[in-house]
């Protein structure tokens, strides 16, 4: 069954849009079954949980960190992880930055932005955004690479205001490629859609979506 649903997205999103495998929450077995396939990105939103996860699997996988980041918890994934979905502050991106240096690595980031109409979800607006890359402290961070922009739409069954949302971060995206990283190729990514909405948000520029529970069922 899982198999059988992994198999299907990958081959209604084609080769443009990268598929995040949200293991949050799910057996080492379950991920196991999946990266057997072919499956090498996944994504967690709990610190804790990511470090073992990452300690009992193969070390090929490209561990995404989706959730929201607390600064004293960044220097535990800093050593290994692949792409953070939840940059949303300048005090967490210093922080960020930091633990790269002491493990003499860049992290690839996204800058995480508030879309939805749910005040209970986390993000940056679009001046907030552009005063951190105005920033001295942005200029002098070698430790970090912005690749990018990631939002979450409202939880509802009205489509048109979800794709307005999505429309909203494509906007985002494309100002700050146009101002900050013009002729930059690494800034590329818009994450953006889940289970329920990834459609809608491909149909509007999405390069990267983040599915659950299509592949492993609810939680």
């Amino acid at each position: 069954m899982i198999n059988n649903q992994i198999l299907k997205i990958k081959n209604s999103i084609g080769e443009k849009v990268k598929l995040v495998a949200v293991s949050k929450t799910k057996p080492i077995s379950d991920i196991k079954n999946i990266y057997d396939k072919g499956q090498l990105i996944f994504g967690e939103n709990r610190v804790n949980e990511l470090v073992q996860k990452h300690e009992a699997l193969p070390k090929d996988i490209n561990w995404h960190f989706i959730g929201h980041l607390q600064t004293n918890k960044v220097k535990y994934i800093a050593p290994f992880i692949k792409l953070i979905h939840s940059l949303d502050s300048l005090k967490l991106m210093k922080e960020i930055n930091k633990q790269a240096k002491k493990n003499n690595r860049i992290i690839e980031c996204l800058l995480q932005f508030h879309i939805a109409k749910e005040n209970s979800k986390f993000g940056l607006n679009l001046p907030i955004a552009q005063k951190i890359l105005e920033s001295i402290e942005f200029s002098e961070m070698k430790n970090i690479s912005i690749c990018g922009v990631m939002g979450m739409a409202s939880f509802t069954d009205n489509k048109e205001e979800v794709k307005n949302e999505f429309k909203t971060l494509k906007n985002y995206f494309e100002i700050l490629k146009d101002n900050y990283f013009n002729n930059q190729s690494h800034f590329e990514h818009i994450s953006m859609g889940m289970s329920g909405d990834y459609e809608i948000a491909i149909n509007e520029g999405s390069t990267m979506i983040r599915i659950g529970s299509l592949i492993f069922g609810e939680r």
